[in-house]
């Protein structure tokens, strides 16, 4: 018998929102089993990375019939460079925190050194006004996007190193050489110009810090004196001036300097809710500039609507949550250290990204993580992923589920055998057993 509203409810019924509770609380155990950061890892980047290809091959078409390249060109580099990160994320997940420890000084060498090579002439190339590529012949490498991962392997491993002899209790070791490092590295970007790649480094450096436990004080000191000198470097450049005062324009301006904000903008208004479906995109056509790249969440609210932005958003909300998971419940300091310094760096580069396609922040020219078309920030970014996973794989419950796992994916001795010899000895009656 329906319960009318307002009546009182029969003795012995169950209370109001017992079964909201209920509910609740299946949620909060399905959140909480041993494998749910390995599955959110895995699934929300491989979903990001698809939808990212098929993006990226939508939004390119017109960019590269204009420069006569066939209209598939710029999607089977990135297909390309997702085969070859691909790998780099399984080797990744299958190394050793030991060995991830032990590439931490090379990477960083190679890293500066590559960097420093983006300046000698003939070998260093401009792109957008930025020098910081490095060209031989038709292949072009940014070092400074290993630069992120090199600085999240070191600066790890060196706290780790650090927290293991009882140091970071002194600020001088929470410092040196960590920051004086980092600041080495952001000096190295910010000869060629790319003041968004330094902001995502010095995000990471604030990631680490924080994981650190560094006072507030000290946090405050050295957050003041970075945002000095990237106050400095802003007013000194005009054209860094102008991306600032593009923030919140709805109109292009005194020679269309807001030109790219103002149609990123036009594109995500033109999207509605479902958007005009894949390939219909207009601003693509010569209006938006880097509609593959850094405003290729533009092109997907566009063509996908505001359920196609909204589910990116939560793909890379996911990504997060899993990330902080890892680094929170793990007790090795290198893991908690690394898998902190990742998170931020995903998170804080998607924040500036979409926050500049939204009018919110300045155009930064950094492209979106596992997304945007690149294969220079596409593969250090799924070997991150692959660390992520090899972190959350190796977590104590986690690693008793996987084995529990073992029979059915008949990883025992004689695996499928086994497994077939298991399933007859099921079928058979009773009295033949």
């Amino acid at each position: 018998m329906r319960h009318r509203p307002g009546a009182p409810r029969p003795a012995g019924g169950p209370p109001r929102g017992a079964a909201l509770l209920r509910r609740f609380e299946q949620l909060r155990r399905a959140w909480d089993r041993p494998l749910t950061a390995y599955y959110l890892i895995i699934g929300s980047a491989l979903l990001i990375i698809v939808l990212g290809l098929v993006m990226v091959y939508s939004a390119s078409m017109i960019k590269a019939l204009e420069l006569s390249l066939p209209a598939s060109y710029f999607f089977r580099k990135q297909f390309l460079a997702a085969v070859i990160g691909g790998v780099l994320l399984l080797i990744a997940t299958r190394m050793p925190v030991k060995l991830h420890r032990a590439l931490a000084y090379p990477l960083l060498l190679v890293t500066v050194f590559l960097m420093a090579l983006v300046q000698v002439p003939g070998i260093g190339q401009s792109v957008n006004g930025n020098q910081n590529w490095i060209g031989f012949g038709s292949f072009q490498l940014q070092p400074s996007e290993f630069g992120k991962l090199a600085l999240v392997l070191w600066g790890a491993d060196l706290l780790a190193r650090k927290q293991e002899k009882r140091l970071l209790n002194q600020w001088k070791h929470l410092l040196v050489p960590l920051v004086p490092c980092t600041f080495f590295l952001l000096g190295l970007i910010m000869i060629g110009g790319d003041l968004g790649t330094a902001i995502i480094l010095t995000a990471i450096l604030f990631g680490l810090l924080w994981l650190a436990g560094a006072p507030t004080r000290l946090f405050a000191g050295v957050l003041g004196v970075a945002l000095a000198i990237g106050g400095m470097l802003v007013k000194t450049s005009p054209n860094r001036m102008g991306r600032l005062s593009c923030v919140g324009a709805n109109m292009p301006g005194p020679q269309d300097q807001c030109w790219q904000a103002v149609h990123g903008l036009y594109a995500l208004a033109g999207g509605g809710w479902f958007g005009s479906g894949l390939g219909a995109s207009v601003e693509k056509w010569g209006q938006l500039p880097e509609p593959h790249t850094d405003f290729i969440f533009a092109i997907t609210g566009e063509e996908l609507g505001l359920a196609g932005t909204l589910s990116v958003l939560a793909l890379f909300a996911a990504l997060g949550y899993a990330g902080i998971r890892v680094a929170g419940r793990t007790e090795d300091p290198f893991v908690r250290y690394a898998a902190g310094g990742v998170t931020t760096w995903i998170t804080a580069q998607a924040v500036v990204n979409i926050g500049a396609v939204l009018g919110l922040l300045p155009i930064a020219g950094v492209p979106l993580p596992l997304f945007s078309y690149g294969g220079s920030a596409l593969l250090p970014t799924m070997f991150a992923v692959g660390l992520l996973i090899a972190f959350a794989r190796q977590e104590p419950a986690a690693k008793a589920a996987l084995a529990m796992r073992g029979p059915v994916l008949g990883r025992k001795p004689g695996g499928l055998r086994w497994m077939t010899m298991r399933r007859r000895v099921k079928q058979r009656p009773s009295g033949e057993r």
